[in-house]
């Protein structure tokens, strides 16, 4: 982000380039025209965002009507096959299942092999084996490789001595998933909630090769673009793969953002696995995440919301899974409807948005350039970034420093106009305000 204060000024200081920020400082005592964006949306201390894993039928029928009571935002992650009205449903793509099945009888499984015996697990034409391929997934993620060998060479044997029943099962998140539709879901979108995938299957990703891992990501990128248009392409997150780097390096291109993982250089990630607590920041950020479980006490889960609410550098992202009954670790809507409020009675202090929208942010914030003129009574300044602007449109908001003797100002853009009251901090007067950026620039003046 550039920042830049008035232009008639004695002398001109270049500092050196950090975190594709530049700073231009000015050896004079007035503030007035200085703006810079602040660090998060309408100058708030910190960000929480609400996310949901899988679309089990119950986050829509009980916990997203809590929601809606308190316009409460939040992400779901869904698994985009069992959707009614999906093109793409669950397969394997690689060569005949019944080659792969012919050889494990001489060729034990091994590093060469594993993937493709994988990700063919759950496709070999009979009901029972996505099991093996999520137990076997996670064994080779975690480095139990010679466990995950020798569970495909049991599934495969018992496959050929025909002790499966013949058909297709999917995993149990893709059956708890089963039963919404794409129109229910730009009903979502339109009241103001991010639709974000989650793949296709809900496979285990590590134990997934390449082709196979692109299919999931792909195709429910496609089935979404379809369904609901590209604003809903932007976020993602990837079954099991937060710490496997060649998944997450293959996922990378296909989506702008992963709740996985945001490898910023800006940004210090702590995952929901951790027990840190946010502490000394070096970045300009940080990301922390924590997961709502059946063990997790209501006064656990009301401090995460303490913390980042008193902090100015946390994004508190809260994952959930199951609802009243349905899902992973299923929480009662009843818990969620105290807690949703309590995230409420602290909005002065916190910017509760989707994971995409404080994403956008962040990004936009660290590439922008502002630029401010202060001349003939009024401040002009301009705001633009170098992102992607069909991706990135989301406003910012500014913090400019004004004249001490002003009360109220009038802030304009375009045919935007408004009237704000004129603040105060131990630097001067200012005026906080939203502005577009790539656009025109801002007006500010004296009323």
């Amino acid at each position: 982000m550039h920042f830049i204060k008035p232009i008639n000024l004695k002398c001109l200081l270049l500092a050196p380039i950090f975190s594709c920020q530049v700073i231009f400082c000015f050896a004079q005592k007035s503030v007035i025209g200085t703006t810079t964006v602040t660090e998060w949306q309408y100058g708030k201390n910190s960000a929480v965002s609400i996310t949901y894993d899988d679309a089990s039928r119950n986050q829509f029928l009980k916990a997203l009507p809590v929601m809606e009571k308190i316009k409460m935002p939040a992400t779901f992650f869904v698994i985009t096959g069992p959707i009614t009205g999906s093109k793409y449903h669950g397969k394997f793509v690689g060569r005949p299942v019944a080659e792969i099945i012919k050889e494990s009888a001489t060729i034990p499984t091994n590093d060469q092999n594993f993937l493709e015996r994988c990700s063919a697990a759950g496709y070999l034409g009979y009901k029972g084996t996505i099991s093996y391929h999520t137990k076997a997934g996670g064994m080779y993620d975690s480095g139990k490789k010679d466990k995950a060998f020798k569970l495909m060479d049991s599934l495969y044997a018992k496959v050929r001595h025909g002790d499966f029943p013949k058909g297709y099962e999917p995993c149990p998140e893709y059956l708890q998933a089963e039963g919404s539709t794409w129109d229910d879901f730009k009903k979502d979108a339109a009241e103001g909630y991010e639709i974000a995938s989650h793949s296709i299957t809900h496979a285990t990703m590590p134990g997934l090769d390449e082709a196979n891992i692109k299919y999931e990501l792909e195709k429910s990128k496609e089935d979404i673009l379809t369904h609901l248009g590209p604003k809903y392409t932007f976020s993602c997150e990837v079954p099991y793969g937060y710490e496997n780097e060649r998944v997450m390096q293959i996922a990378y291109p296909i989506y702008p953002a992963f709740r996985n993982r945001m490898p910023e250089p800006w940004l210090k990630e702590i995952d929901r696995a951790s027990k840190v607590t946010p502490g000394p920041n070096t970045k300009d950020y940080v990301q922390w995440q924590r997961g709502g479980t059946t063990k997790t006490p209501l006064p656990l889960m009301k401090s995460w919301v303490d913390t980042a609410a008193n902090r100015k550098d946390t994004w508190l992202v809260l994952v959930f899974h199951g609802i009243d009954g349905m899902g992973y670790e299923a929480l009662p809507s009843t818990m969620l409807d105290e807690y949703f409020h309590y995230i409420r009675s602290k909005e002065d202090n916190l910017w509760v948005a989707t994971f995409g929208d404080v994403t956008r942010y962040m990004r936009e914030r660290e590439a922008s350039k502002v630029m401010a003129d202060n001349k003939d009574g009024k401040i002009m300044v301009s705001l633009n970034h170098t992102l992607d602007k069909a991706q990135y449109y989301l406003p910012l908001t500014l913090k400019t420093y004004v004249p001490s003797g002003w009360k109220n100002a009038k802030v304009t853009q375009g045919k935007h106009a408004h009237q704000l009251s004129v603040k105060s901090d131990n630097k001067g007067s200012y005026v906080l305000y939203q502005a577009e950026p790539n656009s025109i620039p801002v007006v500010i003046s004296k009323i």
